[in-house]
């Protein structure tokens, strides 16, 4: 095989250090697998990758980028063969094994998802790891019954990728959607995605108490911290919290009653281990009845891989806005 370039991330005695190099395809962490990449996407936990800011890699070096969708070269697999479409999302990918900021991947074919034929490989990376963990909050409340007759769903972190997409996700299985985010400026685009209404979190005002007036069916919350406390006394009788993120604190301090007098669930959603029988079932779903509608307008930004680190800094301030996409080969 060729070489080929990748943003590869080092740290070593001359320090933590990130950037676009050249690199034997040999060199790729093993697996049955090998794809020509095609498309990836940046998330928060790239970003904490790329910049060191946050302890991601378990081992260096390694190719950055937790999602990538492309094109088989080669297979030991009988499962898969020359020119079959994949994707992978989470599983290790910049964690353990290189991920999907190169030009081509080597995947276990165990980890290797069969790209649905209603999706693109653009399409599946504008989804991403952000489209599967909403999608994937929503298989989790739903088999614990929740039902839109419940009532409607507050996801929180509305703006970022998961709410954007938890936002056309949610409103395609039949649900009401009430956006919260502090970027009031944006809320025409939210109710463009299908919210039926929008509050601003700066203007939110909890009043402490163990239990609300219930105003909600459920939640599908990306901030953690206060936001989280204060809305699990509304949601109503056996509705279901969805916990996916921790934007604004990994803390949380409440009290049992919401549990005990309301039969509220907290469902954690732990995107990235998830095992190949729900992953197979997510992105069945996510591919038919629950594809969003407006994937193109979710997607804000487009760059090429040589590019993929001029974003990092902007997301971990909370300055950007929708799904961005890598750009890395057709």
């Amino acid at each position: 095989m060729p070489l080929m370039k990748a943003f590869r991330i080092h740290s070593d005695d001359t320090g933590y250090r990130a950037g676009v190099e050249t690199m034997d395809t040999d060199a790729l962490s093993p697996g049955e697998v090998l794809v020509k990449a095609e498309w990836s996407s940046v998330n928060y936990k790239d970003a904490l990758a790329g910049t060191g800011k946050g302890k991601i890699l378990r081992r260096f070096p390694l190719n950055g980028g937790i999602d990538v969708a492309g094109t088989v070269v080669a297979s030991t697999d009988t499962r898969f063969r020359e020119g079959d479409k994949v994707l992978a999302t989470g599983s290790g990918l910049s964690e353990t094994r290189d991920g999907g900021y190169g030009e081509y991947v080597r995947l276990p074919a165990d980890l290797t998802i069969p790209l649905p034929a209603t999706l693109t490989t653009r399409e599946a990376m504008i989804l991403g790891t952000a489209g599967f963990t909403a999608a994937l909050a929503l298989l989790r409340m739903t088999d614990n019954r929740q039902t839109p007759d419940l009532g409607p769903i507050a996801i929180t972190g509305a703006t970022g990728g998961v709410g954007m997409l938890g936002i056309d996700i949610f409103t395609r299985a039949g649900y009401q959607v009430h956006a919260i985010s502090g970027k009031a400026d944006r809320f025409d685009f939210l109710r463009g995605l299908g919210a039926v209404d929008c509050l601003d979190r700066h203007a939110l005002s909890f009043s402490g108490k163990p239990m609300e007036s219930a105003k909600y069916g459920g939640l599908l919350d990306n901030v953690g911290g206060e936001t989280l406390a204060g809305f699990l006394p509304m949601i109503a009788s056996y509705g279901n919290a969805a916990i996916c993120g921790l934007a604004g604190s990994p803390d949380l301090a409440t009290t049992v009653m919401p549990f005990i007098i309301r039969g509220v669930s907290v469902l954690g959603v732990a995107s990235a281990g998830t095992g190949r029988a729900i992953r197979d079932e997510v992105w069945q779903r996510l591919s038919s009845d629950w594809k969003p509608r407006h994937l193109d307008t979710i997607c804000t930004k487009e760059l090429a891989l040589e590019d993929v680190a001029s974003v990092f800094d902007t997301m971990l301030e909370g300055g950007s806005f929708g799904r961005t996409v890598v750009r890395i080969g057709g």
